[in-house]
């Protein structure tokens, strides 16, 4: 007589919780009826207006939480320290940018269909990478495209080359600083380090009104959600446990039959059109971009970001880069002199006293209650 075991698989988990979908769904209301009627509808001496400088920094944070929402994926859960992601805001940022440039049309100082720096440059046609900056369509299809063939072929040396640890981090610190050099000379055609400013349009509508600038908030924080339901669920599926357990023990993976390199390689791709999307949607609301957001100190803050809110969470580093951000923003009027100080004093803290950051240490204040 023979015995067979049974072996029930176990059952997925939901990907979000009832609390979560509430909060979910409470965000959605906020971001697309609640502040459209506050800015829009309620009066600007009312208590309840939400101001357009509100209206424009909250739309900023967002972006910068998207941008943490993707360090979070590469550091957080697959034990990836990159010092570079900037230079892939920078880039869906930049491709955004040409393509408003492009939407001035005679409007600029010189009356020329060229961008006014080309016309100060001396320049006569546009360069050959400019050739589709006038279509929307392929526009959208840059700012996918570009971050993600860049991070694809510095990821695929870099990772087959068994690079990690601290010489991965700095390695892409000194990618984004080379690009910022790259950026900042004017035969490149990207406007040197004036970068593209003074927009008119976008989609042939006055970018600068109260209905767009709501109209970009709205989008940002959809695409903020829509981020933040895509990572759960990529990380609540078997890819995401074997990004876990790379980050673990990456040695024991490979014994286990699989190879790290084309999940690394694809999590480092996804993280980047990540940031390049939060870049794009950055530009139209900021009305500027230049070399300096690939400067190797806003790659830092994405991680400071992360550590901030609580790695390997999700929702951790959204907080983070709100908590962050807000800070900077009072700061940097109250007393700009100390906000770098102030900048590194939390970093430092975060580290030694709050390992799993914010939302850690209310993780662990909610189970110390009975």
């Amino acid at each position: 007589m023979t015995t067979t075991t049974q072996f029930q698989l176990p059952v997925s988990a939901p990907l979000l919780s009832r609390t979560g979908w509430s909060a979910f769904v409470f965000a959605l209301v906020v971001v697309c009826g609640l502040a459209p009627l506050l800015n829009l509808v309620v009066p600007t001496d009312s208590i309840f207006h939400l101001s357009d400088y509100a209206v424009g920094l909250i739309g900023k944070i967002m972006c910068y939480a998207i941008c943490a929402l993707a360090m979070d994926l590469i550091w957080g859960y697959t034990g990836i320290l990159s010092l570079g992601h900037g230079v892939f805001f920078a880039l869906g940022g930049y491709a955004m940018g040409m393509y408003l440039m492009r939407q001035i049309g005679r409007d600029g100082n010189y009356k020329s269909d060229l961008p006014d720096f080309m016309v100060f440059l001396d320049w006569k046609t546009l360069p050959w990478h400019w050739t589709f900056s006038d279509s929307f369509l392929a526009t959208l299809i840059f700012i996918v495209a570009v971050p993600g063939l860049v991070a694809l072929v510095f990821g695929f040396f870099a990772f087959r080359s068994r690079i990690k640890g601290v010489y991965f981090s700095i390695i892409t610190q000194a990618m984004t600083f080379a690009a910022m050099l790259l950026f900042f000379r004017n035969e490149t055609g990207f406007g040197g380090n004036n970068g593209f400013t003074d927009f008119k349009r976008i989609l042939g509508l006055p970018i600068a009104t109260p209905s767009m600038r709501m109209t970009l908030f709205v989008l940002t924080g959809l695409v903020l959600l829509g981020c933040f339901v895509f990572a759960r669920w990529l990380i609540a599926s078997k890819y995401g446990r074997v990004l876990q357990a790379i980050r673990d023990a990456e040695t024991r993976v490979m014994f286990s039959g699989y190879n790290p390199l084309g999940y690394k390689l694809s999590i480092w791709v996804i993280s980047a059109v990540m940031c390049g999307i939060a870049g794009a949607l950055y530009v139209p609301q900021v009305g500027i971009i230049n070399p300096s957001e690939m400067s190797p100190a806003n790659s830092i803050e994405m991680a400071v970001w992360a550590a901030v809110g609580g790695r390997a969470t999700l929702i951790g580093p959204i907080v983070g880069a709100f908590i962050v951000n807000g800070m900077k923003s009072w700061l940097t009027v109250t007393a700009p002199e100390f906000w770098l100080y102030f900048l590194g004093a939390l970093f430092i803290g975060v580290t030694l006293f709050l390992p799993d950051g914010v939302v850690g240490l209310v993780k662990k204040l909610r189970r110390s209650k009975p």
